[in-house]
């Protein structure tokens, strides 16, 4: 079992953690800028994509929506603030040896926690989740076992799954399009639920629970986008818990239950046994050993009550389980001495 995080990190990122609030997603996406255009003046608001500078009207300029800009602003230095403390935060946090993420993800999660996605419902689940459990658990995930992969993948943006639902405050499309993200068709040539980012070839894939049984595509249309639909992953969004990305001044995201997470690997390796997927079932397992191990030991009331909802949930559960677990007998004499 690998050892803790230094008490020291792990106290800075609790701290990271609680120092995000309810208003880090603003209307405004930059700062407020006000134009002159033929006598008569207008505010816009002045972010930064990348290299370049995009502007999105507000409104011609009023008293009322001059004071709103000076509340604006005055919360902006605030925020400011806030932001230098945590990039402080962050570089303690990387200098106590967490695990850096890409620039690539980093910038694409810090743009979707902005939409208001991860606030109102959307989840980051797969590898990319499992990462973010370093801070969650206190756990350093740099190893081979843990994260069942090579160093260099470890830093490079290859795919982000997104588990949503039909609530999100702003326009996904509109900021995928900023980021230069475009819709990626799927086998029948039509079908969209995933999207590329054509300077990176980052992927970004779109899920969403199955509905009363059966897989398929779903469309989300509150999102613009339609999603993946897939059994299981009720279980594994369930009361999903919050995350400090260690990028630049944090960002705030959502993640699964670490214990909901593991059990869902166990019945996502069974499903993935043979020719391309066999390779992803090892990491899957991999995976969940690596959780099953730490839980057992740091919280296992926790890890005992996701199990059991998941045998619970019927025989089709079990019986992926059960065919996880005959290829983990360690990880199999764990759980039941929960």
């Amino acid at each position: 079992m690998n050892r803790h995080h230094s008490p020291l990190a792990r106290a800075v990122y609790q701290e990271l953690l609680g120092s995000f609030g309810e208003g880090q997603v603003a209307a405004l996406r930059g700062s407020p800028a006000l134009e002159e255009r033929s006598g008569r003046r207008y505010w816009y608001d002045s972010y930064r994509v990348g290299d370049r500078v995009r502007k999105r009207y507000i409104g011609e300029d009023t008293p009322d929506l001059a004071k709103r800009m000076a509340l604006h602003r005055e919360d902006a230095r605030r925020k400011k603030e806030g932001a230098a403390h945590r990039a402080r935060l962050v570089r303690l946090l990387r200098a106590e040896g967490f695990l850096p993420i890409d620039g690539g993800t980093g910038a694409v999660l810090n743009m979707l926690a902005k939409t208001g996605l991860f606030r109102t419902g959307g989840t980051i689940v797969g590898t990319c989740a499992f990462r973010l459990y370093e801070g969650e658990l206190g756990l350093p995930l740099g190893s081979l076992s843990a994260a069942g992969t090579d160093d260099a993948d470890m830093v490079r943006f290859e795919r982000l799954s997104l588990a949503l639902d039909d609530r999100v405050d702003a326009s996904l499309p509109e900021s995928f399009r900023d980021l230069e993200f475009a819709p990626v068709p799927g086998p029948d040539g039509v079908t969209v639920w995933k999207c590329r980012q054509t300077r990176s070839g980052a992927v970004i894939d779109f899920l969403t629970p199955s509905i009363r049984g059966g897989e398929g595509i779903r469309d989300l249309p509150a999102l613009g986008t339609s999603a993946r639909s897939l059994d299981f992953l009720d279980y594994l969004i369930a009361d999903p818990v919050k995350a400090a990305v260690a990028y630049r001044s944090g960002v705030l995201v959502q993640v699964p239950r670490p214990e909901r997470y593991a059990i869902h690997k166990l019945v996502v390796a069974d499903r993935r046994q043979g020719g391309p997927d066999a390779a992803k079932a090892r990491k899957d397992r991999a995976q969940a050993a690596f959780l099953i191990a730490a839980l057992a030991r740091d919280r296992p009331e926790a890890l005992r009550l996701a199990y059991e909802a998941a045998i619970g949930n019927g025989v089709r559960w079990r019986d992926r389980i059960a065919a996880s677990l005959k290829r983990m007998p360690q990880t199999f004499s764990v759980l039941e001495a929960l």
